[in-house]
C-alpha cells in the first residue's frame, strides 16, 4: 500500500477569469479569457506583423514566480505568437504546403509535355501553419531570446545525473492535485486544411509543479507535428531547480491514420492527445530525424535546467 503524500500548506484564490496558489515559496497565476475582441486582434496583429489565428485567446496567460530567487517565468499568447516565422521559410523552418498544391498543378499541366513542374512556393509573408517551438519566456528576458536576464540561466542537463530528468512515476502517481488548470493561447483550422493549436496545462500536487505547454498541427494529407515544452519542480530539489525538456516529432499524415484504432473512425485524427501518443511512441529515427521530410529544426528532445538557490550561505 502506498504512503500517503503530505499536503504542504498552501493558499488558493480566485477572480472571474484567474486563479492562483500561492505554495512553498511560488505564486502561480492561471488567466483564462474568452476570444479576444476585434479591436484588441487589431492591435496584436499590428504588433506582429501577420494576420492572428482564427480564435486567438490574447489575454490568456500561465505565470510562476520563485519568490526568494526573483526567478520568474510566463507563457502567454503574443510572446507564443512572437515565435511564428515571419518573412520567407527557409532552410529548418519546417514549410509545409497544402496536399492538394501537387495535384492542383498536375491538373493544369499539360501531360504530354517534358516541362517539369512549377515549383511551389508559400505565397504568405509568414508560417501559415503557426509552426512554433515557443518554450515560454521570462519577464525579465532580454528583447529576442527565452534566457532571463539575472544570473539564473538555462543550461544542460547532465544526462548521467538523475535529478536533472523528469520523474514520470512521480507524476502518475494518484497524489492530490491541489491545482489544474488549462490556458488555450489560440486555434486555427488552416483554412479547413487541418489545425493549428497551443495549449498549456498545469497541475500542483503535494510534491511538484508540472507544465506541459503543447503546440499541435496537421495539416490533412500531408503531416502531423507535436512540440512540448514541459517544466517540472520538485518541492524537495536540492539545490532548488527547475527542468525543462523541450521535444519536437512529427510523421507524415498517412503514417499516423495508419494506427487508428479503427479505419473507419477518423476522429482520433482531431485529438491532440492521440496524436502525440502516435508520434512520441513511433522509432525515434522516424519521428524525430526522418519526421515528414520537412527538415525542422524543432525535431529532437533537449532537457536543461536552472538552478534558482543553492544550498549554504
Amino acid at each position: 500500500m502506498s504512503s500517503v503524500v503530505a499536503v504542504p500548506q498552501h493558499k488558493l484564490s480566485e477572480t472571474p477569469n484567474s486563479r492562483a496558489i500561492e505554495i512553498n515559496d511560488w505564486v502561480i497565476i492561471a488567466s483564462t479569457n474568452p476570444i479576444s475582441s476585434a479591436s484588441e486582434c487589431d492591435a496584436l496583429q499590428a504588433s506582429l506583423g501577420f494576420p492572428l489565428p482564427e480564435m486567438t485567446f490574447g489575454s490568456n496567460y500561465l505565470s510562476l514566480e520563485h519568490q526568494p530567487s526573483g526567478w520568474k517565468m510566463m507563457f502567454d499568447t503574443h510572446n507564443a505568437l512572437k515565435c511564428v516565422k515571419k518573412g520567407e521559410l527557409g532552410e529548418g523552418d519546417g514549410g509545409v504546403k497544402v496536399g492538394y498544391a501537387d495535384a492542383w498543378l498536375k491538373s493544369r499541366t499539360d501531360p504530354g509535355t517534358n516541362l517539369p513542374l512549377p515549383v511551389t512556393v508559400a505565397a504568405k509573408h509568414y508560417d501559415w501553419t503557426y509552426t512554433m517551438t515557443y518554450p515560454g519566456h521570462h519577464l525579465d528576458s532580454a528583447p529576442g531570446t527565452d534566457s532571463p536576464s539575472s544570473s539564473i540561466q538555462w543550461i544542460d542537463a547532465d544526462q548521467d545525473n538523475p535529478s536533472h530528468s523528469i520523474p514520470l512515476s512521480e507524476l502518475t502517481r494518484p497524489d492530490p492535485i491541489l491545482f489544474y488548470a488549462e490556458i488555450p493561447l489560440f486555434e486555427d483550422e488552416l483554412h479547413d486544411n487541418g489545425s493549428s493549436n497551443l495549449l498549456v496545462r498545469i497541475r500542483v500536487m503535494p510534491t511538484c509543479i508540472f507544465i506541459l505547454s503543447r503546440f499541435t498541427l496537421r495539416v490533412d494529407n500531408v503531416l502531423f507535428r507535436t512540440h512540448d515544452t514541459r517544466i517540472y519542480h520538485s518541492f524537495s530539489s536540492s539545490p532548488s531547480l527547475v527542468i525543462r525538456q523541450l521535444s519536437g516529432w512529427e510523421a507524415p499524415y498517412d503514417g499516423v491514420k495508419r494506427r487508428l484504432p479503427s479505419r473507419h473512425d477518423l476522429t482520433p485524427l482531431t485529438d491532440a492527445n492521440f496524436i502525440a501518443k502516435v508520434l512520441t511512441e513511433l522509432p525515434v529515427t522516424e519521428s524525430q530525424q526522418i519526421g515528414a521530410r520537412t527538415r525542422w529544426r524543432g525535431l529532437r528532445t533537449k532537457v536543461e535546467i536552472a538552478v534558482l538557490a543553492r544550498d549554504g550561505p
